[in-house]
């Protein structure tokens, strides 16, 4: 039997479809559509169509969700955080090179910059409170401090680094 001549089969199974994509679709963490074109594409696949096919429906769509679920356990989402949890050896070691071409360009700087910047830098996550007292001086000129050695750290480090290359026709 040709599926696609039995017009009375594939009415009668599109909202039954439909009804049980939308019930797996949330746990599976596909859209109902997907799911749904999936079971279509497996039907249309099955020769000769089946015997019973409101429950092979069903059991079609269960095993398209379980497909995607486990499609979705095994993909990983680009676009990580270099030196991230699960990033690899390469962004790690990265990660690692420009915290310390950074931390050595802050110690370079003049002045209080130094001390300054690396009680911004720490892992201890400061308050403006806190690293005013620690390094005494008052908690309002704070804010000018910090960014005259910002200032002076961006051209420390425009001159390190090389400006990109025009591309293409230069003229």
């Amino acid at each position: 039997m040709d599926l696609l001549k039995d017009s009375d089969l594939l009415n009668e199974l599109g909202p039954l479809l439909s009804a049980e994509a939308a019930a797996e679709a949330p746990g599976a963490g596909v859209e109902a559509a997907d799911l749904e074109q999936a079971v279509w594409v497996r039907l249309l696949e099955h020769d000769p169509a089946p015997a019973e096919p409101a429950r092979w429906l069903r059991r079609a769509v269960r095993a398209e969700a379980r497909l995607a679920r486990r499609r979705a356990r095994r993909e990983i989402p680009y676009g990580g955080r270099p030196g991230s949890a699960g990033a690899g050896p390469e962004d790690a070691l990265l990660h690692g090179e420009e915290n310390r071409a950074l931390r050595s360009a802050v110690a370079r700087l003049p002045g209080r910059c130094p001390e300054l910047m690396g009680a911004l830098l720490s892992p201890r996550d400061l308050t403006y409170r806190e690293i005013a007292g620690e390094l005494g001086i008052s908690q309002g000129s704070l804010g000018p401090v910090r960014s005259r050695c910002l200032g002076c750290l961006r051209r420390m480090l425009a001159s390190e680094v090389a400006a990109p290359r025009l591309r293409g026709r230069e003229r």
